[in-house]
Formats: structure tokens, sequence, C-alpha cells
């Protein structure tokens, strides 16, 4: 398991980019045969992904967590962005398509990863948060998710938002977790930006060309900073840190959050003139 260990407010400001990405980046994901975990002290996600090919892999967990297996204390999203696949939980198998949810409640003692061809493995990205109480495992295939048609061409912000692992689809204890895409010719995700306090959040790149690349901006309003991220790389965001993102082509990418609110449009919204 790998650590990430973020700055403050303060700290921030001062970091070099390189600084910044040692503190927030996650980019050790997407190894071929590899099963992938980082634990982060943004609301103690781990983040994490599985790209299995001959053999299956198995979800450990690690003394950090001082638990028996992952998940006896942890609610678990995970979301396909590769070939077809299975995720197995206790046994029980979930068939898993390219961009299909699969949310996996506290208390599942074995979490296995399988391709169906390891020539087009699965690439399987997932997000962990502690959770309070058990509730019930629950596979959402792209289409059973809610879609949400945001922006414009003028804006440069066209894009559809699935929410996959919320409220009226998934019983979960915090976690919220769904995909953004965006249209072609659109660059801007989350336009105009925002905070909210009550929950952190993180988000994974992908779906864009290995030369291309996503410029995200984090940090206070009145300090921003432009980090460009490849595809299959991942940033937490803390509470007090804005998130947006403006790519060098359109892309998509996974969003995930832990906190206060379930509610997604809870937040503080900004506008272009309160980014310094």
């Amino acid at each position: 398991m790998n650590f990430l260990h973020t700055a403050d407010q303060v700290r921030y400001q001062r970091m070099t980019n390189a600084e910044l990405k040692d503190a927030f980046v996650i980019d050790q994901l997407f190894k071929s045969g590899e099963l992938q975990l980082t634990y982060t002290d943004v609301d103690r996600a781990v983040v994490g992904s599985a790209v299995p090919t001959a053999n299956t892999l198995a979800l450990p967990t690690h003394k950090e967590l001082a638990s028996e297996y992952f998940c006896q204390r942890r609610e678990l999203g995970i979301i396909n962005i590769g070939g077809d696949g299975t995720v197995i939980v206790d046994g029980e198998r979930f068939t898993m398509s390219k961009l299909d949810s699969l949310y996996v409640a506290r208390g599942a003692k074995s979490v296995e990863f399988e391709s169906t061809n390891s020539a087009l493995p699965a690439q399987f990205y997932f997000v962990s948060y502690p959770a309070h109480r058990q509730t019930q495992h629950c596979h959402v295939p792209q289409e059973k998710a809610n879609q949400i048609a945001l922006g414009d061409t003028n804006s440069s912000n066209k894009r559809v938002i699935y929410q996959s692992i919320c409220p009226g689809i998934v019983d979960s204890c915090q976690l919220v977790m769904g995909i953004t895409q965006l249209s072609d010719g659109s660059v801007w995700n989350t336009k105009p930006p925002h905070t909210h306090r009550r929950r952190t959040e993180v988000y994974m790149y992908f779906d864009l060309p290995e030369t291309e690349r996503v410029f995200h901006f984090m940090g206070s309003p009145q300090e921003t900073r432009a980090l460009p991220l490849a595809a299959g790389t991942a940033i937490a965001s803390p509470s007090w840190s804005i998130h947006s993102g403006a790519g060098s082509c359109s892309y998509s990418f996974i969003w995930a959050m832990g906190g206060e609110n379930q509610e997604f449009d809870d937040m503080d919204h900004l506008t272009m003139a309160d980014i310094g």
C-alpha cells in the first residue's frame, strides 16, 4: 500500500509542482496484472485499481487498516474503465462491462477481480471510505445511472454526468460516486468551479490520449494552482480546495466523494471572477 500525506492551506502556498504531486496525486494505477492501493489522509480514503490478466486479483487488507479484511469497517465503490470483467464478493459474481459500477457494502470479507479476456483486461478503479453501518451490495450498469446533461458548447463544457453510487440508487453510508463524460470539443469540467467543505472529493481522469493532459485546478479560490495530469491519474481534493479542470482535448473522469452530506448539489458555487 502506498501512502499520500496531503498538505494544509498554508503549506500548500509554498509548494513546488513536484511537491504538490507528491502530496495530492495518485499515479500508481492500472498496472497490468497488479492491484494497487493508496491510503490518503483526505477523509481516510483509499484509492486503488486492479487490472487482472491471467490470474484473479484479491483485495488485501493492510496493517494500517487494523482489520481482518479490507471491508470490515469500510465501503467500496468500483467502476470498470476497461474490457469486460467480473468482481466476486463473498462468492457472488457481478459481471462488469465498461463504465459499470459496483457498490460493495461494509462487511464483505472477500473481494476478487477477474477479466473476461486477459488480452483485453478489465481496468477496475475503486475508492473506499470508512462506513458506519452495513447495507447491501449493488451493481449499477451505466444505463441504470442517473443521467444529467449540463453545459453547452459555447462555454466548452457540454457534458453528461452519470450518477451511479448515489442516494436513490444505492444505499451507501457516505460514498457518492459517478462518471462525467465531456462532449467532443468541450474541455472544462465543473465550470464554474465550487467548493464543499462538508465533504472531500477524488477525481480520476481517463479516456484521453497519452500525449494529452488535463490541467487540474486546486487550492483555495484566491490561491489556485494547476497540475497537468495524464490519463489514469487520480488527485485527492481536500474540503478547502476547489476542484476543476480544463483539458487539451475532451476526456472523462470519475468523481468520488465522502463526508457529511451525500446530496450531489450541495456545493458552494464560485464565479470565474472569484478565482485568483
